[in-house]
């Protein structure tokens, strides 16, 4: 991201900025003229009212509109945005977002965002001034990231070339050192998250199991952290049969991906972090059908959820010891490949029966949780795009998750809280389990279509050795159809921001 932020009052003889942002409450558009003091400017002041009169801008969340000034301030253009007092940190984000679609469409390169006590002063008292700068900054920045086409004319993405935040005379929440520090530990999330998307938008002629492997060994290298890439070869040494199993029908061999990050040398304590790498998922032999096939390049969300995570807490310095962990491979119809019926000896000698190859992730899984666990792991998380069943549940709005712990489930929703990240809990009946019994195995890799996205997790679960587990399943929240807020269409990056707040938080 080349976009240059800074923090502080305006100054004398500046040049001027293309477009002026400034959040509106419904409550500054209601009063009349000098009843609550000037918004902008007079002339523009009744413009806005007179719009919110005929109900064309009512200050509402993700409302945003742009104004010619002609002259009556120093910017050619003030946008006003939409903003509900009391919205919190899930606000602030939303309106920067509305606020960067505007400054998109009109192509504004230098933009001043006037940071006003009227519409933001109890909420950035509440949330501090460090995390009001965050959210503002992410939302800015990740609601301009969208898909790149990979066409004959290389497309470039629209952004601003400086971002100036200027802190209105009548505020007094915040030091400038704490605006600074939350707009780069904002500039440094969203720039995660944008790797994430940018992974998973990859075509998967492109991002086969080795590419994602080389995609993770030169983030490794950019962080200076260790990694470990395990071929075939070794995964067979290792008793990897899982991860095996479902790579044998494709002629892109798997791997599996472990990258140390080191931040708490005297703690104990290490999290595993394991994400889903399918990187192009066809059903295999239980093919899937063919509309929509083209999106399961995404199959390996929860795998550039992790890297992203690690890129972050890397790049923060976070005090926290990481095991991250992502088992690759292409799912993939051939006569080499595995077929229902067959019975396969995970890496932590568990064995499954393959009822259904379409449900190959938890299969991965089961050996990446192993892989984590041997390499010190004492707590697990994963992410995965595990379950269509969990769209039918949730929709495209929300991440399910399920637990065998509810202390570390409760630190996860908290996480989420702060970083904006809708989760929705999961029952873990026991009865979820029992259809996970098997006659030819210790257990089969589905049940019945009924609590379908419980059962899945559960089946992951299995394999966390008792360890305190939360399974994230974004299976309909890591691709969108339409963008929304922050979040494009396509690839959304999420978790990205819930798992740094969760690690963060361990400090």
């Amino acid at each position: 991201m080349s976009t240059s932020f800074t923090y502080g009052n305006r100054k004398e003889g500046a040049v001027a900025p293309d477009a002026l942002v400034r959040f509106v409450t419904e409550g500054e558009l209601k009063a009349g003229a000098g009843g609550n003091g000037v918004i902008i400017q007079e002339k523009i002041d009744e413009r806005l009212r007179s719009m919110y009169a005929k109900g064309l801008f009512q200050g509402r969340a993700e409302q945003a509109e742009a104004i010619a000034t002609f002259g009556l301030i120093e910017a050619a253009t003030v946008i006003a945005v939409g903003f509900v007092p009391g919205s919190g940190s899930d606000g602030l984000r939303l309106a920067a977002a509305a606020a960067a679609r505007a400054v998109k469409s009109i192509r504004a390169k230098h933009v001043e965002l006037s940071i006003h006590e009227t519409a933001l002063g109890g909420d950035i008292a509440t949330l501090g001034a460090s995390a009001a700068a965050q959210a503002i900054t992410e939302g800015l920045i990740l609601a301009l990231h969208d898909r790149q086409p990979l066409k004959k004319e290389t497309a470039t993405r629209f952004h601003p070339a400086q971002v100036d935040y200027i802190a209105e005379a009548a505020l007094t929440t915040g030091s400038s050192e704490e605006w600074l520090s939350g707009i780069a530990r904002g500039r440094i999330v969203a720039g995660s998250v944008a790797y994430a998307r940018d992974l998973t938008n990859l075509p998967g002629n492109d991002l086969t199991p080795e590419r994602l492997a080389f995609h993770a060994e030169e983030l490794a290298g950019e962080l200076e952290l260790d990694i470990e890439v395990i071929d075939e070869w070794t995964a067979a040494e290792q008793g990897m049969g899982a991860l095996l199993g479902v790579g044998q029908g494709s002629v892109n061999p798997p791997r599996m991906i472990v990258l140390h990050y080191n931040g708490a040398p005297d703690s104990d304590e290490v999290w595993g972090l394991i994400g889903k790498g399918i990187t192009f998922d066809t059903g295999g032999i239980s093919l899937k059908r063919a509309p929509g096939m083209e999106e399961m390049i995404s199959d390996m969300g929860g795998a550039a959820a992790v890297l992203g995570a690690v890129r972050a807490i890397a790049e923060l310095k976070t005090e926290v010891n990481v095991v991250a962990v992502i088992p690759a491979a292409e799912n993939m119809p051939s006569d080499r490949a595995f077929k229902p019926g067959d019975v396969l000896r995970t890496m932590s000698g568990y064995t499954v029966e393959v009822v259904n190859t379409d449900a190959e992730g938890r299969i991965v899984l089961a050996d990446g949780l192993t892989t984590a666990i041997r390499r010190g792991a004492t707590k697990l998380i994963d992410v995965a795009t595990l379950t269509g069943a969990i769209m039918i549940a949730l929709g495209y709005e929300a991440t399910g998750a399920l637990t065998n712990n509810e202390d570390l489930m409760a630190e996860v929703m908290e996480a989420s809280r702060l970083a904006g990240e809708r989760i929705w809990e999961m029952p873990a009946y026991p009865e979820f389990r029992k259809m996970l019994n098997s006659d030819a195995a210790d257990l089969k890799n589905g049940g019945n279509k009924y609590g379908a996205a419980s059962a899945a997790g559960l089946f992951i679960g299995h394999f966390a050795e008792g360890l305190p587990w939360v399974h994230l399943d974004i299976g309909g929240s890591a691709w969108i159809e339409r963008a929304r807020s922050w979040e494009p269409k396509g690839a959304t990056g999420v978790m990205v921001r819930t798992l740094v707040a969760l690690l963060e938080r361990q400090v």
